[in-house]
């Protein structure tokens, strides 16, 4: 299985959110690996902290996690309400797997110790490094030929998660991005002037 891997440029711009999604795979997974593992290793991070954390779930892993969200949403969901939610669960499960974004938050914590004057933005550069690392691997993801969205159901799965697949306890779920092989366009998306969001100054 290969794929003709995009220019940057082009990946950055047909990187969208795709909710229609199959149990294809463009990649062996031993690419999707690779493209994880250097996606976390090189994405940058507040003071080299490397904190961010990544868990890949595919086959029944993925199907157990979508699984497990649906459950955990059926008791809150009232009853009448709860087509729309099945049908965004059996959705996600479709895809092909999910990686799941966490932050050490012993790291953090680490580094606000060290560190008290900045101890209160410590949180925030790491939510500002995953969320970095969470857009490498997205768009990574769409050079392979994936689509993929970001979903929060944390902290609604949190403990359900950390007892499944042994996650440490000071890892703190932020994340979850389900991918496969892209069944439907995206939508059409609308775009404000860059001129009114971009300054330059010479």
């Amino acid at each position: 299985m290969t794929t003709q891997v995009k220019d940057f440029y082009t990946a950055v711009k047909e990187r969208r959110t795709i909710y229609t999604l199959s149990k294809e795979s463009p990649v062996a997974d031993e690419r999707i690996q690779e493209v994880v593992e250097h996606a976390v290793k090189h994405t940058p991070t507040a003071f080299n902290s490397q904190g961010a954390r990544a868990v890949v779930l595919l086959n029944d892993h993925h199907d157990k996690l979508w699984n497990m969200t649906t459950e955990t949403l059926k008791e809150i969901v009232p009853g009448d309400k709860f087509e729309s939610t099945q049908e965004r669960m059996d959705g996600f499960k479709n895809a092909y797997g999910t990686v799941l974004f966490f932050e050490d938050m012993s790291i953090v914590e680490g580094l606000q110790e060290q560190m008290p004057v900045f101890a209160d933005n410590f949180p925030l550069w790491a939510q500002q490094s995953n969320g970095m690392l969470q857009y490498v691997i997205w768009t990574s993801l769409e050079q392979e030929g994936f689509g993929a969205s970001l979903q929060h159901y944390n902290p609604l799965i949190d403990e359900k998660v950390k007892s499944e697949w042994n996650i440490p306890d000071s890892w703190k779920l932020i994340a979850q991005m389900p991918f496969g092989k892209p069944a439907a366009p995206a939508g059409e998306k609308d775009f404000q002037p860059v001129e009114s969001r971009v300054q330059i100054h010479k």
